[in-house]
């Protein structure tokens, strides 16, 4: 290392702001930064053995940092590179990994954030594995955006597809769960093997196991052929287990003697059989809490659970609308709905629209204009049109109704808690009250006071910050109708 007194910081980036402030942060944090603004001085500083950590821009005047990084490589395969890019891409983020960069930065970036990565790549020994080339270029990217939420999406990914480690996806349906799996296999180690989805919930009880580990002839009325099960088809790659907070607790332990042992057997089959697949799972449940409720075991959560990745619901990520929908029109038209564009004022109107279903729910919003309306210029009009033709009527409660809204909810509660045959909550509950009970609610009070969370909230006897926020929570949509 060098000898200044915690490290030479070579810092390469055509903007001047940028080596500015990442100067003095640097400096501030007992660092000795050398800025340039071109990748030839990068080069020379570095082949003649100086810096202890790099910090660079992929896009320099006289060239790309991904192309000058494999020679760094080559020449000090010690040394750390931080790549940072305005071209907040998945594909930036993985190439940056493919390259051998030991992080990446979307632009703008965090100085905090930057002096701690630093802190990191001069205190790990060696670096980070480097992923296996990719096979050409990609045409369209798989995931979407540039807000910051799925920025740390793209760097979670590109470190995860290096490993073979299990996964778990959260998010609320629609936020492309599956699309994130595909991601880790197509661009990991396993891309060559097969990639085997099941859904949990799309298929029988008594047929899961039999769907995962196949079965043999005669294993069970109706079995007249041995079959293959979804592990075997998935050996070498990628098994995607969507909706896994919907498997039965028997298949749970079979699931988790796989995990443990790295062997099952087929149903009615009494050999072993080895299997070499990398675990992704998927869901949309809270599985803690399912835990608490004796719906899911907690053993096999934890060992599903190596690496969390949670997928923001779209209202985190309203900047990433505007791409999400011209990705949207682009592929309405190779479909044959003819090429269009959309203005920005409906741009900002889809950015203020509630979106439970997600990004499934905007994209068929965004097919159905496509293949609509003829213009080649969707505007603003078109969209509230479209949105106000869609939006359900909210159910109507009379004056009388809204006054004795508090003993109308007395009354359901008891004869709520009446079918359990008690006065308590039975286990399970809170998710059938918020589906039940909460939600129709919320939403009755709405409609009695046309829409004002103020009203409401007294009406309610709640806090309005607390309407408010369940509003959010439960993705009720508000809608204000004029007075009679």
């Amino acid at each position: 290392m060098s000898t200044m007194a915690r490290g030479t910081i070579l810092i390469a980036d055509d903007d001047t702001a940028i080596r500015t402030v990442l100067n003095q942060a640097l400096a501030r944090a007992g660092y000795a930064p050398r800025a340039t603004g071109n990748a030839a001085t990068l080069w020379r500083w570095v082949s003649q053995g100086e810096g202890d950590v790099v910090i660079t821009d992929v896009v320099m005047p006289d060239e790309n940092a991904f192309d000058l990084i494999p020679r760094i490589k080559k020449l000090r395969p010690e040394l750390p590179i931080i790549v940072m890019s305005a071209q907040n891409t998945l594909m930036t983020a993985l190439t940056a990994a493919e390259k051998g960069a030991y992080e990446y930065l979307p632009k703008p970036f965090d100085l905090t954030e930057v002096v701690a990565v630093v802190g990191r790549a001069l205190s790990e020994p060696g670096r980070r594995p480097q992923r296996p080339q990719m096979d050409g270029e990609v045409e369209e990217l798989p995931l979407i955006g540039r807000s910051p939420a799925m920025q740390e999406i793209y760097r979670v990914l590109a470190r995860l597809t290096q490993t073979d480690l299990t996964v778990m996806i959260t998010g609320q349906s629609g936020t492309g769960k599956e699309l994130v799996a595909r991601v880790l296999h197509d661009y990991g180690k396993r891309r060559h093997g097969p990639f085997v989805a099941i859904n949990m919930a799309a298929i029988p009880r008594e047929l899961i196991e039999s769907e995962l580990f196949g079965h043999e002839k005669g294993a069970f009325t109706g079995a007249q052929t041995k079959t293959q099960g979804r592990f075997e088809q998935a050996e070498g790659g990628t098994l995607f287990l969507d909706e896994i907070g919907d498997m039965p607790l028997e298949a749970q332990t079979r699931l988790l003697r796989v995990l443990q042992q790295g062997e099952y057997t087929t149903v009615g089959g009494r050999t072993p059989i080895k299997t070499n697949v990398r675990i992704v799972a998927a869901t949309h449940r809270d599985l803690k809490q399912q835990i608490s409720q004796g719906l899911f075991r907690e053993d096999l959560y934890y060992r599903l659970n190596v690496v969390p990745l949670r997928i923001p619901p779209l209202r985190e990520r309203l900047d990433d609308v505007g791409d999400l929908v011209r990705y949207f029109l682009r592929t309405a038209s190779r479909e044959g709905l003819g090429q269009k564009a959309i203005e920005t004022a409906a741009i900002e109107r889809l950015k203020a629209h509630v979106w439970p279903g997600n990004i499934r729910e905007l994209e068929n919003f965004v097919r159905r204009l496509a293949a609509l309306y003829p213009q080649e210029t969707l505007t603003r009009e078109i969209v509230e049109q479209e949105l106000a033709e869609q939006a359900p009527s909210m159910p109507a409660i009379g004056a009388e109704q809204a006054s004795n809204l508090s003993e109308m909810v007395e009354r359901f509660l008891a004869t709520y808690f009446a079918g359990f045959g008690t006065d308590l909550p039975p286990p399970g509950l809170h998710e059938r009250i918020i589906r039940d009970v909460e939600r129709p609610l919320l939403t009755a009070a709405l409609a009695a006071t046309r829409g004002n969370q103020i009203r409401a909230a007294e009406l309610l006897g709640l806090n309005r910050n607390t309407l408010r926020a369940r509003i959010k929570a439960l993705d009720i949509r508000v809608f204000r109708t004029p007075a009679p």
